[in-house]
Order: structure tokens, then sequence, then C-alpha cells
């Protein structure tokens, strides 16, 4: 149940009826979440040439500003949405919300150690299979049913990797690979937790999580964060921009109004723009069987959400 304080403020959407407060999805609801799922996966798309652009910081000092940018940007948000209430709202997260804010808070730092060791098409590609992990752990956890195209698809998805991985293991680039499964691993842990507290609004989760990936990374770096001025304005608009506001704000607020396969499909956006992104401004070529098993990650992902969509009563 909402306690006072905890009822958002107007939002500047209301006069246009959509992601307003909790309630049905209207038509305009839905084709405005699209458009924003949309926004949010081409912002994503950019972060490995950011990555690629980088001149000198660390993967550590990466980590810190992309997340300390991001997690400012986001306890602005939830202060302007929640006001007086957003203490409550953080400790209504509970105990699985603090287990949510360190898978989200670990799971970046390996995403970079991913982009950094592999070809940002490989990461992304092997990222891709977050939805067949999630759907794995969530028939473990949570007794959602498991379809038999889902499997298949899985099996599909799983040839996928096991041929960039054989490509890695040429090239040198196995533990790239291995970052990019733990990536998804993660992603999928922190998916699962969302639907299993679908009514308490884990923004604060994701604002724990920066902080906790802030903690670790000026450790790592032994307190060493000076860069240089390009370097930091990349963080910012990685951390603040793309992450922060487009990637996960504008993605949690449009996502409640969409099926969970409809977003996986127009997630796709990220995994095939981000490889493009790289190849046409830094000249990073994916190797031929990157291109193969990625094709079979991406077709079967495409093709587990198309089969969703068109089972859907109605």
């Amino acid at each position: 149940m909402t306690e006072p304080g905890d009822v958002p403020r107007a939002s500047r959407w209301a006069s246009l009826g959509v992601l307003t407060a909790p309630g049905e999805t209207t038509p305009a609801r839905h084709r405005f979440a699209i458009l924003l799922i949309t926004l949010s996966s081409v912002g994503f798309s950019f972060a490995g040439l950011i990555i690629r652009s980088i001149e000198t910081a660390t993967i550590w000092q990466l980590n810190f500003y992309r997340s300390f940018f991001m997690g400012l940007l986001l306890l602005a948000l939830a202060g302007a949405q929640y006001g007086r209430g957003l203490g409550r709202v953080f400790r209504r997260i509970g105990p699985l919300g603090l287990i949510a804010s360190f898978l989200i808070g670990i799971a970046p730092i390996f995403y970079v150690f991913a982009m950094t060791e592999t070809t940002v098409a490989n990461a992304l590609f092997i990222i891709a299979t977050v939805p067949f992990f999630t759907a794995v752990l969530a028939w473990l956890f949570l007794a959602e049913r498991v379809r038999t195209g889902t499997w298949v698809a899985m099996a599909a998805a799983a040839a996928g990797i096991l041929v960039m991985v054989g490509e890695g293991l040429a090239v040198g680039s196995l533990f790239g690979n291995a970052m990019a499964l733990l990536v998804a691993l993660l992603f999928s842990c922190f998916a699962v937790i969302v639907r299993r507290q679908r009514d308490v609004d884990l923004l604060p989760a994701l604002v724990l999580g920066a902080l906790f990936t802030c903690v670790v990374s000026l450790f790592a770096t032994g307190g060493a964060l000076a860069i240089s001025t390009h370097d930091l304005l990349l963080c910012l608009v990685w951390g603040a921009g793309i992450s922060g506001l487009v990637g996960n704000w504008l993605f949690i607020k449009a996502a409640r109004h969409l099926a969970a396969a409809e977003v996986t499909l127009l997630m796709m956006t990220e995994f095939v723009l981000g490889p493009i992104w790289v190849w046409l401004f830094v000249a990073e070529v994916p190797g031929r069987y990157t291109l193969i098993g990625g094709a079979l990650v991406l077709g079967a992902v495409a093709g587990r959400a198309i089969s969703d969509i068109r089972a859907r009563p109605g």
C-alpha cells in the first residue's frame, strides 16, 4: 500500500495522458512508451563508441565517473518525483532491493571490462542473451512457465555464443567474452528481482548501485581520479545522459506500459546499432564468426519476442 508522501509529484506528462500516475495503459501511453524505449536503446548503443573514444582514463576511473554522474542525476530525478517522501521510498526497497543494488552496481564494472577486452560487437551480442537468462531464472525462482519456443530460441542463442567464444579463443578475447556473459547473468538477476518487486519503485536501487560502483572504483584507483577534460566530458555524457536520463530513467518509466516481449524486441536496437557506431567512427570491424554468432543470438532473441507478442491474447 502506498504510504503518505510516496505518491510522485504531478508530472508534466499529465497533460499528454502518457506515463502519468499508475493506471490502465492507454493507446497513447503505449505509443509513447514505444518511442521512449526506442530512444533509450539508441542512447545505450553509443556506450561502446564512448569507451573506444576515451583517451587516457583507466577502466576504474571510467567506472567511477560514469556511475557518479548517473547516480547524481537519478537521485535528483527521484528527489523531484518524491519530494519529502524520498527517504521512505529508499527504505521500502527492502532486502531484495539492496541485493538488486549490488547486482546493478557490479554489472557496469564487468561491462567496461567486456567492452575493453573484446570487440563491441562480441560483447553486445553476448549481452543480448539477457532475456534467456531471465527466462530460466524466472522459471527457477518465480515458477514462471517457459514455452517450448523459448527453449528452442535459447538453444540457437547458445550455439551463437559458442561460435563467438570459439573465435575468442583464437584471437585472445576469451576474458572479454566471459565478462559479457557475466554481465548478462547479473542483469538477468536484477530483472528477476524487478519482477518479484513489481509494486516497489526500484529507482533508489539504481542510485545505491551507482554509489556502490563509485566506492569500489575509488578504492581500486587508490584515489587517483584525475583525468583529462575530454574524458571527463565523455563520462558526463555517458553517465548522466545515456545511462542516467535516456537509458535508465526513461526505460523504467516506459517499460511498465509495454509487454516484456515488446521491450525485448525494441531493445534489439542497441545490439544492432552499437557495433555499427564503432565500425563507422573508429573502424572496429567484427570478425566473421562474431557476425555469424551474433546473427544467431539476435535472430533467436527477435524470434522469441515476436512469438511471444503473437501468443498474447487479443
